[in-house]
């Protein structure tokens, strides 16, 4: 059984093009059913029932996982059914023996436009070298609307400042040229010139962000910078590297852009999960509709708030 697994993960991996935090995930998820399915006593992928799989729904939920993340884990394990079907190892199709949960939708939370200067100025004091490139790393984060892994992993050769633009590997391996605006050039330029050679302690680093002892910065140093900021900036509210992403987007789109370019400029796959940041806009406005206009509200009444919840 753990042999069919790793041969899946292998799929995975070097067949779709998951990156590695995808495929961590997996694995995870799928060690767990295998546990699940073994304390159960099947040692056969073949014997497998409806009743073992149910019984692995039920131990999540007693675990207190949250709706999204019993999801998740069920549609690995969904995925993982087909994969064994595809390659005959069981003699049916039993991903409709696990059928995966609904979760409400959660809509991305962007910071406003005041409060995206706020953060970018927050890095703005004095001009060390970690300050300019934490001034350079939060601009290219809300220039071009980049994912955590996608931003650490740019290299030098990456940017095209002649040309204004920034080449950005995404999910399942796929490339696409972000453009960058003026202001974010001129600092890239001079995170590159003046502050990158001084951190600099290997001259075959290709990374394009390094942390103070010249390694490639981190998921986990990415988000401490960004949290330190927000805090200098006065932003109350949870601030991550996502949060760049999802103000991108929504400023886009509250400035005109065209849905199908927002999600070329995303990556995603498919336009359907880009539509959700026009809910995103229409509540925007609603609530500087609800705020501004005199006539929005009955007097003595409060105005309606419509909240925003942080997707990943």
């Amino acid at each position: 059984m753990h042999t069919r697994l790793d041969r899946f993960l292998n799929y995975v991996q070097y067949e779709r093009g998951y990156a590695a935090n995808t495929l961590a995930a997996y694995r995870r998820d799928l060690e767990q059913l295998l546990s699940s399915l073994e304390a159960q006593d099947l040692h056969s992928w073949a014997d497998l029932t409806p009743e073992l799989l149910e019984h692995f729904v039920m131990d999540l939920q007693e675990l207190s996982y949250s709706p999204a993340t019993v999801a998740r884990k069920v549609a690995a394990a969904r995925s993982f059914l087909h994969f064994l079907y595809s390659e005959g190892e069981l003699t049916r199709e039993l991903t409709e023996w696990l059928p995966q949960p609904k979760v409400g939708r959660r809509l991305p939370k962007a910071l406003a436009e005041s409060e995206v200067e706020r953060l970018l100025e927050a890095a703005a004091g004095v001009e060390t070298p970690l300050r300019l490139r934490d001034r350079a790393l939060l601009e290219v984060l809300y220039a071009a609307g980049l994912r955590a892994t996608e931003v650490i992993a740019l290299r030098v050769a990456d940017v095209d400042l002649s040309g204004g633009v920034l080449r950005c590997v995404g999910k399942g391996n796929k490339e696409r040229l972000m453009p960058l605006h003026s202001r974010a050039q001129q600092i890239l330029s001079r995170y590159l010139s003046e502050a990158r050679p001084f951190l600099l302690t290997n001259t075959n680093e290709p990374t394009l962000f390094l942390n103070r002892v010249g390694r490639p910065l981190t998921r986990q140093g990415l988000w401490f910078i960004i949290r330190q900021y927000a805090q200098e900036s006065g932003l109350e509210e949870r601030v991550t590297p996502h949060t760049l992403r999802h103000s991108f987007a929504t400023h886009l789109l509250d400035g005109g852009a065209d849905l199908r370019e927002i999600q070329q400029f995303l990556g995603h796959a498919s336009i359907t999960t880009t539509q959700i940041y026009t809910e995103v806009s229409s509540q925007r406005k609603r609530a500087a509709y609800d705020q501004a206009h005199p006539r929005a509200f009955d007097a003595g009444a409060e105005p309606a708030h419509h909240t925003e919840e942080e997707t990943e």
